[in-house]
């Protein structure tokens, strides 16, 4: 439904708490109207979701991580890519700010507590920016972008135009997309990376999705890069055993050695950051 309004093939319905009427009526007018496109787009089309507040949690980990040299950034589970063009935004912490100072889109949020001023100082070169997914959103097409916006609730407005902000910053430099399985496709790609550069692979919200036996895979392939040359894994997954709260514990493993630590905590969806370094 929410796809058929952002093309103008329908009209809104909803209507504000409070407003004047019953906006079901004209609701359930429009599902039978268009029963058969809705019941096909349902069968056909997989739920994606892309939500790039996320990269206000994972600029800490990436600062964290970079030296000198470029970074190489290989994102699992992409979809449209948008978390991938995290160094085209602004961000707005306690300590200051990072990032262009005239992008699309800033990012700002909660902290408890936030990335030091002494990191937010790193201003690494984000060179390759590739992700593998099994159904990538292209956002370059009108199609796309619709798609991605109406698995937003369309009652989240700050979080629709957010959404739209980014999508216009990637247009303007879209990373690499690769459709496929990840776990089949990680060991080949690391195995073709620039050692002159860091490559860092990370993940939010996509390996839950993969069973045991896959994030095994995943866990071997890097680690059997890592013997060749340096590599960082920044990995949203299950929080500290003394965190307190919710949201993802956020992991930063690197090689060589393969050391692994929690670096901090992040919301679900990005709105805070606890960064401990």
């Amino acid at each position: 439904m929410h796809y058929l309004v952002l093309a103008g093939e329908a009209p809104a319905v909803a209507r504000a708490y409070g407003g004047e009427g019953d906006p079901y009526p004209p609701f359930r007018e429009l599902l039978q109207e268009r029963r058969d496109w809705i019941a096909r787009f349902v069968r056909e089309q997989g739920v994606q979701t892309n939500e790039v507040q996320r990269c206000f949690g994972l600029l800490p980990a990436f600062l964290a991580v970079a030296d000198e040299r470029p970074l190489d950034v290989i994102e699992l589970g992409p979809s449209a890519g948008l978390n991938l063009c995290w160094a085209n935004y602004r961000y707005r912490y306690e300590a200051g700010a990072w990032g262009p100072a005239g992008a699309a889109l800033e990012l700002t949020g909660g902290e408890q507590p936030g990335p030091t001023a002494e990191l937010l100082a790193r201003t690494p070169t984000a060179r390759r920016r590739l992700g593998i997914d099994l159904e990538p959103v292209d956002v370059t097409s009108e199609h796309g972008a619709r798609l991605l916006q109406c698995f937003v609730w369309a009652d989240q407005v700050r979080r629709l135009e957010r959404l739209r902000r980014a999508i216009d910053v990637l247009r303007e430099d879209p990373p690499e997309l690769v459709r496929g399985d990840y776990v089949a496709l990680l060991p080949r790609v690391l195995a073709e990376r620039d050692l002159g550069a860091l490559t860092v692979v990370f993940q939010i919200a996509s390996t839950p999705y993969v069973a045991e036996e896959g994030r095994r895979r995943i866990y071997a392939a890097l680690d059997h890069a890592g013997r060749d040359g340096s590599l960082a894994f920044v990995n949203a997954t299950r929080p500290a055993e003394d965190w307190q709260g919710d949201g993802y514990g956020l992991e930063l493993q690197v090689w060589p050695g393969g050391s692994r630590s929690h670096v901090g905590h992040m919301d679900f969806h990005g709105e805070w950051v606890s960064w401990l370094g």
